[in-house]
């Protein structure tokens, strides 16, 4: 029988010998063996001699497994945490961010959570931005939006696992095309950002495996905002609020785009680098 340090052990030399895996598998390992056999971190220390049954072994070795071929630990275990909250992730979807989490936090600091909101989230993925939202603005009513109808059950399922799925209404929808003619008092978004151009540079496990439609939006990797600034022109309240996170360098893009907005903000990301994008619907034309 194999012991949780020896079956530790042999995952963290296998992960250590592939050069994109080297610095974190001590942290991949042990998260892979914890998830396997359901037990909480601490049995590692109080307990490394407790033995594996023959499935839980397979099991871990399948994940590691796994792991080895580059594979995204939140794939492998089907979750992620986002703003303290677990949800369920599948390749069909965009593995969350940190700094999707400043994103969110701008909304909320700037929506009365009194109030009872119209809010869009466009591109919704596994419904992270929509739910937080929903969850910390009570009284708000969100629509999610996305083009791909594989995102949309796992934005479902996790809607319905945080028990917000009444007030967010799920659509298939190329940018706001769904709701056009409808009103809104916030548009937030994590749209793909990434230059085509750039993508040789990414991380195996980014390149090859999350889906390249909630990636890369064009050699400049604005194509999605010329789209939707306009369509959120026409469909935000007159001083409603526009949230964008954005790709680094395109601050100065995004500001020519947003060259009718008022209050344009910035904010940066924990490396200093303009992240998320703030402005509100002029209340009268320019």
């Amino acid at each position: 029988m194999t012991t949780l340090r020896e079956a530790l052990t042999a995952a963290i030399h296998q992960l250590a010998q592939n050069q994109h895996l080297r610095a974190d598998a001590s942290r991949d390992a042990e998260l892979l063996l914890l998830h396997t056999c359901n037990l909480p971190r601490t049995t590692l220390f109080t307990d490394p001699a407790r033995q594996l049954t023959p499935s839980q072994l397979a099991d871990y070795q399948a994940a590691i497994t796994r792991r080895l071929t580059l594979e995204p630990i939140q794939y492998i275990t089907g979750t992620q945490e986002f703003y303290g909250l677990p949800f369920h992730v599948t390749p069909a979807v965009l593995i969350p961010r940190p700094e999707t989490e400043l994103l969110v936090e701008a909304v909320l600091q700037r929506l009365p959570s009194t109030q009872p909101h119209r809010i869009a989230d466009i591109g919704t993925g596994s419904g992270i931005i929509a739910i937080t939202l929903a969850i910390h603005l009570p009284r708000a009513h969100i629509t999610a939006l996305d083009l791909s109808p594989a995102a949309l059950p796992i934005a479902r399922h996790n809607a319905a696992t945080h028990h917000v799925a009444d007030r967010i209404t799920f659509l298939q929808s190329d940018l706001l095309a769904a709701v056009s003619g409808q009103a809104f008092d916030a548009l937030v978004s994590n749209p793909p950002y990434i230059p085509t151009t750039d993508r040789s540079t990414l991380h195996p496990q980014v390149r090859d495996y999350e889906p390249p439609t909630a990636l890369f939006a064009g050699p400049t990797g604005l194509d999605i905002y010329q789209r939707l600034i306009p369509q959120a022109h026409a469909a935000l309240s007159p001083g409603g609020l526009l949230a964008l996170e954005i790709g680094h360098g395109q601050n100065e893009s995004i500001q020519n785009l947003l060259a009718e907005w008022k209050d344009l903000l910035f904010i940066n990301d924990l490396q200093q680098v303009p992240r998320i994008a703030i402005a509100r619907r002029q209340s009268t034309p320019s």
